[in-house]
């Protein structure tokens, strides 16, 4: 029998949780005088009610949570933090519109980056903050901060990190894991702390700062600015594409650095593949600006080299717009969409390991055919990669393309045309935030019929939560008591 008294407990904590943020956008809204605290406010004190109610009603439930129950959970959470989270939006009236404030939202937590606000700079600075605050709550999840700081976890906590934190890479830092989400948060807010000093160093105000570190360590991409990062300086731009690059690489790396086996970190397969495919790229993309479109130099790399980490690691910051270079150069970018960085990063998309997996698979099935009688097994770095997990990653390209093939074709009965949606629905699959077509990187995606939406939003959610975890609940088998 589902733990169903369990399930209520734990969802009346997250909503406890997100009043606390919320309170903290307040406090920003009442350091600069602006009209968004009552907004706050009242946010803060529906979600702490309604949050403090179920966790009284479920207080005295037991411990057990099974795989049904965390991937419950995980998905209820997910759903009801974005329909809170829009509070913030309609309350204030900065966003006019269920659907507009809870596509913000989920984009927001899933760390998107995909938003139909126009004029970003009109803002409150306490809107504004809660929109980054979306992002850092969700680039590391809400439930591996819940395990972290949550007592009771102890008991059930594997079955609730392993649905959020779905894929292929389940390396743990400590055999507890609360220890390990402890330990991913603090790699977590270490790299925005840094991030935030360099960006002011570099002339940053605190604020801006802070937001955009937020948006990056996440690989949201969510700005204070209406021309995302194009009108900064070139120091911050590297900046952000060198903490870009931090946030989309294995997390476990950034704990093995810190324990001084840095060998450990060049060992790595999918990282080295990770910074041969940015660099291929961006060089593909460097020659073309400076020899056939005769850009500066230096400027043309750096525009290369940002858009290029901006896609692979699903971030979405932009400071050019890749759908008005070569028709060459904007496919590469599309393809980008469905890369993704590694596993075990905030980035979103289908993750380098996978691709590669699915490519060593396919070269070993030539030698499979010339030796029919041969064992030859899958390895990377030296270790065989058990038939299941080939089974899995498999299933989930698969998955991953199908959804992405009904996703565009829903989105061209609701009227866009055949590019747009073939990029909006990739790029919220991916949890990148800019596309191509209309939802370009100086575009946004207020234009998307009300409809549109609601199916982005949907892929949003399955994008970050990997699939499985999200569909598995829609399977007749998983109801079935055994």
């Amino acid at each position: 029998m589902l733990n169903y008294r369990f399930i209520g407990k734990v969802l009346g904590h997250i909503l406890i949780a997100l009043s606390l943020f919320m309170l903290v956008c307040a406090g920003v809204s009442f350091i600069y005088g602006e009209a968004d605290l009552k907004a706050h406010l009242i946010s803060a004190l529906i979600s702490l009610l309604i949050g403090g109610t179920a966790s009284c009603i479920w207080r005295n439930s037991d411990y057990h949570s099974g795989r049904r129950e965390g991937f419950i959970i995980v998905s209820l959470v997910w759903l009801i933090i974005s329909l809170f989270g829009s509070l913030p939006y309609l309350l204030s009236g900065t966003i006019s519109g269920f659907t507009n404030a809870f596509f913000e939202t989920i984009s927001g937590f899933t760390t998107t980056g995909a938003s139909i606000l126009s004029d970003i700079e009109s803002l409150p600075h306490g809107i504004l903050f809660w929109r980054s605050t979306t992002h850092l709550i969700g680039g590391m999840g809400i439930i591996v901060l819940a395990v972290a700081i949550l007592p009771y976890f102890g008991f059930g906590g594997m079955s609730l990190y392993n649905a959020e934190a779905a894929g292929i890479s389940n390396e743990k830092l400590h055999p507890r894991v609360k220890h390990t989400a402890k330990l991913l948060w603090r790699i977590y807010v270490v790299l925005i702390a840094l991030e935030t000093i360099f960006l002011m160093l570099g002339g940053m105000p605190l604020f801006d700062a802070l937001c955009h570190s937020f948006a990056t360590i996440a690989s949201g991409g969510f700005s204070t600015k209406n021309d995302s990062m194009a009108g900064y300086s070139p120091y911050i731009q590297y900046v952000v594409i060198v903490f870009m690059l931090f946030a989309g690489t294995n997390f476990t790396l950034f704990y093995f650095v810190w324990k001084g086996r840095i060998r450990k970190v060049f060992e790595n397969r999918e990282f080295r593949v990770y910074l041969a495919i940015i660099a291929v790229v961006t060089t593909i993309v460097t020659l073309t600006l400076v020899l056939l479109d005769h850009h500066d130099g230096e400027e043309s790399l750096r525009t290369a080299l940002f858009q290029v980490v901006s896609l692979i690691t699903s971030t979405g910051f932009a400071t050019a717009d890749y759908t008005a270079w070569h028709p060459y150069l904007t496919y590469l970018m599309f393809l980008l969409l469905f890369s993704g960085a590694c596993a075990g990063s905030t980035s979103g998309g289908i993750k380098i390991m996978r691709h590669s997996i699915l490519y060593r698979n396919m070269v070993l099935e030539f030698k499979r055919m010339v030796h029919p009688h041969a064992v030859i097994p899958l390895k990377m770095q030296g270790k065989a990669i058990p038939s299941d997990i080939v089974y899995k990653v498999l299933a989930f390209v698969m998955l991953y393309m199908s959804i992405f093939s009904v996703g565009t074709f829903i989105l061209t009965v609701t009227g866009m045309d055949m590019d747009s949606a073939m990029g909006a629905a990739a790029t919220t699959m991916g949890g990148i935030g800019p596309g191509i077509g209309t939802v370009g990187p100086v575009s946004n995606f207020a234009a998307v019929p009300d409809a549109g939406k609601w199916v982005l939003s949907v892929l949003m959610l399955l994008g970050r939560l990997e699939l499985f975890t999200v569909l598995i609940i829609f399977s007749p088998n998983f109801w079935k008591n055994y």
